[in-house]
């Protein structure tokens, strides 16, 4: 994503409650003029956050023209200037599922958004970003020759509390979406990306790597030990073999995957079930074959560290050469020891 060309054509400013709290839902009659000094605060506050290349699509278990937020924006898409009538229609859908009572009221703004370069693609977008947090802000002004200072509340523009930007593009496979929501991380964020926009994770490259990268922490720390007697140490060996073919492939291949890292029949045929089990507990697709993304292997291999904890004393980091570890027993001291074999400190 790279919105260096962007720009804001049409705002819409509706204000969005509580709905079980008994918070009311303030519809705006006019959409609103955009300034030279307030758009590029607004680009800002919008679209600084888009980092992440983890993308979505709107989705519907039956049919996708009944997801509410796609068939207001491909409104939006076909004529803009409904942005307005549009945007109050899908404010109502959000009052609709603010029923949480952890819900904060707040600001919800509908944006049509020009030149966005998505995947070498310039192509407009649909905005939708809701704020819910107020910061305290001190104002100093100077009077007769000194200073007063006093105080106001408002909207940090480097904090966006949520936000989905849906790009036109894919419209067939229910757009490309990104999405941030940086301040509910509990039941009650489920409101904003399951209820009101209904979205599932894009069948890409990201999303490939990273759901084989979860497979491959929750085979190994999880099932493997259940199947097979395998030491900690073992354990993080197979963790860092599976990064080492991650890291040193262009593309994943299951059948050579299961060859250099996995070796053995026996757990071949118990990654495999595994695999068909977890794709299918966690509505996943995760093909024989595909291109590795690195920017998943960068983002997620801080969870495929391979740590082994000692008690609350030790943590012990093993970054290969399984060999130079080794498990034992102290009789005389009745207590389990790790043996580390090195040439030099650094």
């Amino acid at each position: 994503m790279n919105f260096n060309e962007s720009g804001l054509k049409y705002l819409a400013l509706h204000k969005v409650g509580n709905k079980s709290a008994g918070e009311e839902i303030v519809l705006s009659a006019k959409l609103l003029e955009i300034s030279s000094v307030i758009e590029p605060l607004l680009l800002q506050y919008f679209l600084s956050p888009f980092r992440s290349e983890e993308l979505y699509n709107l989705t519907h278990p039956s049919n996708i023209e009944l997801n509410e937020v796609f068939h207001h924006v491909s409104a939006i898409f076909d004529d803009p200037e409904c942005l307005l009538s549009r945007s109050q229609d899908l404010a109502r859908h959000l009052y609709r599922h603010s029923t949480h009572p952890k819900i904060r009221n707040g600001e919800f703004y509908v944006v049509f958004i020009e030149n966005c370069l998505l995947n070498n693609e310039m192509v407009d977008a649909v905005g939708l970003f809701k704020s819910e947090s107020r910061e305290t802000y001190l104002k100093i002004y100077p009077v007769s020759g000194s200073f007063e200072i006093g105080h106001d509340d408002g909207i940090n523009i480097n904090k966006l509390d949520k936000g989905c930007i849906i790009f036109n593009t894919g419209k067939e496979d229910g757009y490309v979406a990104a999405i941030v929501d940086t301040l509910n991380k509990g039941n009650e964020a489920q409101y904003w990306r399951d209820d009101f926009l209904q979205v599932k994770p894009r069948s890409d490259d990201y999303y490939k790597t990273r759901a084989v990268m979860d497979l491959c922490k929750q085979f190994i720390t999880g099932k493997l030990p259940q199947d097979f007697e395998v030491s900690r140490a073992d354990q993080a060996d197979m963790l860092n073999r599976s990064m080492k073919f991650l890291r040193e492939n262009d593309s994943f291949d299951a059948a050579e995957f299961n060859e250099q890292v996995l070796s053995v029949p026996a757990v071949i045929s118990s990654f495999s079930d595994y695999k068909n089990k977890f794709s299918e507990e966690h509505d996943l697709d995760i093909p024989e074959n595909f291109q590795i993304s690195e920017s998943a292997l960068k983002r997620q291999s801080r969870f495929m560290k391979s740590v082994i904890k000692l008690d609350k004393n030790f943590h012990i980091y093993i970054h290969g050469e399984r060999q130079m570890v080794e498990r034992g027993y102290d009789e005389s001291k009745q207590m389990n020891y790790y043996k580390l074999y090195f040439k030099e400190e650094i």
